[in-house]
């Protein structure tokens, strides 16, 4: 953790010795009574915070919050809904990279019991965005949904944005070429484990998506956004 984060809530009580923090606070950072921290309040700002006292069931903290961080990238990605162990890597790894939403989406090739795995019914999804946005030193967490259809998603996208769908098969363009005004919104889409269908590619193509690949190697999927993620942030200019 880059960043230990906090709910409002949890910022009001102790924090129990069994939480994963107050092992990395204590193992890992070495801290003792007096001791500082960098924290952050989920989707607000970020500070400092310091260990007051430690007890056999808790530890005592107090924070001094400064300014919130910058809002994540206007970049939305739309996955076809793969197994629960890549959905994990996703998760974190697309927070780490600063995305403002994630849809996994249920496509005519996603394994539909994939949506019931207890990553998703449990709520354990929020952990794996919470360790990318602590990987990252940031605050803002991905607004995420699961399980919706495709269809659905796509009709409720918003006009303006540089709309992209990665394809092994059909796209004749490479994503590195593709041309997108500094800071447009993106909403870049990725099929499922086993790809498009024709019939999601027709849906994709009616809401002006252009296909484009990132060359002839067929990447995994958790592998294809990071490397997607990463093209186009530096198109749109949100690397520097």
């Amino acid at each position: 953790m880059n960043l230990i984060l906090f709910t409002a809530e949890e910022t009001a009580r102790p924090l129990p010795r069994r939480d994963p923090r107050a092992a990395h606070l204590l193992a890992t950072l070495r801290r003792q009574p007096g001791d500082s921290f960098d924290c952050g309040l989920v989707n607000g700002p970020r500070g400092k915070g310091t260990l007051t006292a430690i007890t056999e069931e808790s530890l005592l903290l107090s924070f001094a919050w400064g300014e919130p961080p910058p809002p994540p990238d206007a970049i939305g990605v739309i996955i076809g809904l793969p197994r629960p162990q890549t959905s994990r890597d996703i998760l974190r790894d697309t927070t780490t990279l600063g995305v403002a939403r994630l849809d996994f989406v249920a496509t005519e090739k996603s394994e539909r019991s994939y949506a019931q795995s207890t990553l998703w019914s449990s709520g354990e999804w929020r952990r794996h965005v919470l360790a990318g946005a602590e990987q990252a030193f940031d605050t803002r967490l991905p607004e995420v949904s699961y399980g919706v259809p495709l269809a659905d998603v796509l009709a409720r996208l918003l006009p303006g944005a540089a709309r992209l769908a990665l394809d092994n098969y059909e796209a004749a363009t490479p994503l590195s070429r593709m041309s997108v005004v500094e800071q447009q919104p993106v909403a870049l889409a990725l099929g499922p484990e086993r790809g498009w269908t024709a019939a999601d590619r027709a849906l994709l193509r009616a809401h002006d998506f252009a296909f484009v690949h990132l060359g002839s190697r067929v990447l995994r999927v958790e592998t294809a956004v990071v490397a997607a993620l990463t093209l186009v942030k530096s198109v749109r200019g949100s690397l520097r």
